[in-house]
């Protein structure tokens, strides 16, 4: 790619995107296109072909998603599939139309079955049924790296799929209701230790910043207990989902945003299958650590970050999810990237980032 290539990134105020857009000016490329979602939605298929036929971008990165944790996969199911694949539809499709170069799709390992071989290698996909609580999230993200793939074989159109681990840095979502699990943590350990310690000014300016059900600081304490203990957040404890024993695997968003910049400058999709193969499929790329821990330990780890010193409950009635998810990225480091950003040391960056946002 030319510094001055033209790349559209789709999602560019999110997560991901935000950090692939900084990593991109960093290395410097000068002609990135953004649109927020007020500007553009990537449900409207008449807009998104407008903005295709006005910016004719040459390069394309999807990172807009529809994204949230188990509670939230699990209560909007109908939301998380219906709005994924039009989002997908509508980009990867007019990427098509307007003969876009490259194309970098960004999916989920949660595309895999519930009872895969660990690691996770890319070849167990389709290879059992999904994990319930994201089941339509991942039908959706399989559709995408499918549409990708299938344009690649018909066409010969170089588009990229990558599969990112459990991601969390700069710019996550803290909402309670719709976050992944360690966000969410991090912030439930910051408000639990400011009720230990009776500190109602760093509760208040917490929601402020981010209401929880439109519950501010202005509430009266009261209101805001009742709404802590429903999310868990007690006096003298803080329960958590499940029973700690699930083990993950996760990926700091800075270190995610350069894999999806060195694939985009480095790989080609005639680079992920051996040449000869009569059945050509799995062409996508797991991006994750490698490095696995479990919620019990993930929850020490943050409550020793934020300087929690409560007890720590785990909730055995509600939902765990897929027990172990820890992805093979062997093909990753095969190719000529590995991470940099080890647990520890995300976590104190992201806690510090959360108190200065």
């Amino acid at each position: 790619m030319d510094k001055d290539t033209k790349i559209y990134i789709a999602g560019h105020r999110g997560l991901v995107g935000s950090a692939i857009w900084k990593n991109l000016e960093s290395k410097g490329y000068t002609n990135l296109i953004g649109r927020t979602h007020e500007e553009l939605d990537l449900m409207d298929g008449g807009k998104v072909k407008a903005f295709f036929d006005a910016e004719w971008p040459e390069i394309v990165v999807v990172a807009a998603a529809y994204v949230g944790g188990i509670k939230a996969n699990n209560t909007y199911r109908a939301d998380f599939i219906f709005r994924n694949l039009g989002i997908q539809q509508n980009v990867i499709g007019e990427s098509f139309r307007h003969g876009v170069k490259k194309l970098l799709f960004l999916g989920s390992t949660c595309i895999y079955p519930r009872d895969a071989h660990q690691p996770i290698a890319e070849t167990e996909l389709l290879q059992g049924p999904l994990e319930y609580t994201n089941e339509p999230y991942a039908i959706a993200k399989i559709a995408g790296l499918k549409l990708c793939e299938s344009f690649n074989l018909q066409y010969g159109t170089n588009y990229m799929a990558v599969m990112p681990t459990n991601l969390y840095g700069p710019g996550d979502n803290f909402d309670l209701e719709t976050s992944h699990v360690l966000p969410a943590m991090l912030r439930k350990m910051h408000l639990a230790k400011a009720l230990m310690e009776n500190n109602w000014a760093v509760i208040r300016e917490d929601l402020d910043r981010r209401a929880i059900h439109g519950v501010t600081g202005t509430a009266g304490e009261n209101e805001i207990l009742y709404l802590f203990k429903k999310q868990g957040i007690l006096p003298d404890a803080l329960e958590l989902w499940g029973t700690g024993k699930p083990i993950r695997e996760f990926l700091w968003s800075e270190d995610m945003a350069d894999a999806s910049v060195f694939v985009l400058e480095n790989i080609d999709f005639k680079d992920t299958y051996q040449e000869g193969e009569t059945e050509i499929r799995n062409c996508h790329i797991n991006i994750g650590s490698g490095v696995e821990t479990t919620i019990a330990q993930l929850a020490q780890l943050i409550a020793e970050k934020v300087g929690y010193k409560g007890e720590i409950r785990f909730n055995p009635n509600l939902p765990d999810g897929t027990m172990r998810k820890l992805t093979n990225v062997s093909k990753l480091h095969s190719l000529g990237w590995k991470h940099t950003v080890e647990l520890d040391a995300g976590i104190e960056r992201l806690y510090a980032w959360y108190l200065n946002s």
